[in-house]
């Protein structure tokens, strides 16, 4: 693999990823998948955008959630006529989520960002609950999250509307921003500089695809009017695309998330609720689920004032979340190995009925 793929670097190319692909037969075109649709991968390789689909061995071996998103590196084979993606690179990291309309499955919303802006407006009052399950999700990834207060300009109490979500962000920075007055928005560029990948996420009418173009400075991402009752935009983006910005860095818009279902996110979980592990320490027992159990310095600090009881109830919600989902996954791959022993008994039996492994 030629180690030159200067029309890349636009995309983020890094030594790192070049790296990865130098191990794989040097035929193969290196590029970044920019969207995905219907499992078809838009595949920038520098000098054009190729329309690919997974290869057939690529189907066959990929786990779950391992087939191309947007954001990944990808090789591709095969040839003009039908360019297929033959190896997704190693991920240096992947937004995960349950996969809504399907059991115990995986859904990667992107892969390789190195910044997540968590999205919420404040044309109403924060949804705590909400942005600590999503803070859970970006920690688990790998990736950077920080917390971008919409639309301040239709907020009564901007400043105290960040206070709150600053005390269930730890690690995180928090912004306010306003793309009316265009406060914040300078802030937010810093997260671009050295051509980093940042991914938004966030609730439908949270204004992502209005911040891109503040971001880019240029309008890139289609719009529609905020409806003067409420302060809500209709939703506008439908895919997730990565976007090349003007300024160098690059951007992953997504459509709006109804669902924001845990996946195997007991990392994520600890980071997002460092507060709480912190207490935890103190704890009599190293298995204290914080519920009756004696000794236990996490209901102590709640009852103390120096823990607020919705964070707690917030923290055993995803905690029996994860849990659950972590049950299901093993449910699915007893259910798995039951079926492939089925088909390689089947596949025995016949082997033995055409006479085979007889004398």
């Amino acid at each position: 693999m030629s180690t030159a793929h200067p029309d890349l670097h636009a995309f983020g190319l890094t030594p790192a990823v070049t790296a990865l692909a130098a191990v794989h037969p040097s035929h193969m075109r290196l590029g970044r998948v920019v969207r995905s649709d219907r499992g078809m991968a838009f595949v920038a390789t520098g000098e054009t955008l190729v329309a690919a689909r997974p290869s057939t061995r690529l189907i066959k071996s990929a786990d779950d959630g391992a087939l191309p998103v947007v954001g990944d590196w990808v090789l591709l084979g095969g040839d003009e006529s039908e360019p297929l993606v033959e190896v997704v690179l190693e991920r240096m990291t992947a937004i995960m989520r349950r996969d809504p309309g399907r059991s115990a499955r995986v859904q990667v919303l992107a892969a390789n960002v190195d910044t997540v802006l968590v999205t919420h407006p404040l044309a109403d009052a924060p949804n705590l609950s909400r942005i600590e399950r999503e803070l859970a999700l970006v920690w688990d990834s790998g990736a950077q999250p920080v917390v971008v207060l919409t639309k301040a300009d239709l907020s009564s109490d901007a400043g105290a509307a960040r206070a709150a979500v600053e005390g269930v962000a730890p690690g995180a920075d928090v912004h306010v921003t306003s793309t009316v007055d265009h406060d914040g928005i300078d802030e937010l560029q810093e997260y671009l500089v050295g051509g980093g990948t940042i991914a938004l996420i966030g609730p439908s009418g949270s204004g992502k695809s209005t911040l891109v173009n503040a971001l880019a400075g240029e309008d890139i991402r289609a719009t529609r009017d905020v409806r003067l009752s409420d302060g809500r935009g209709r939703h506008t983006t439908v895919s997730r695309e990565l976007i090349p910005l003007p300024g160098g860095g690059l951007v992953i818009d997504t459509p709006g998330l109804r669902a924001v279902g845990m996946w195997d996110s007991a990392e994520g979980l600890a980071q997002a609720f460092s507060d709480i592990e912190e207490f935890a320490a103190d704890c009599r027992f190293r298995d204290c689920r914080h519920e009756d159990e004696p000794g236990c310095a996490v209901r102590d600090a709640v009852e103390r004032g120096d823990l607020p009881s919705r964070r707690l109830t917030s923290f055993r919600e995803l905690q029996a979340e994860i849990a659950h989902v972590n049950a299901e996954i093993d449910v699915r791959s007893r259910q798995e190995k039951k079926r492939e022993d089925k088909v390689q008994a089947r596949a025995i039996k016949n082997y033995y009925k055409q006479g085979h492994g007889h004398r």
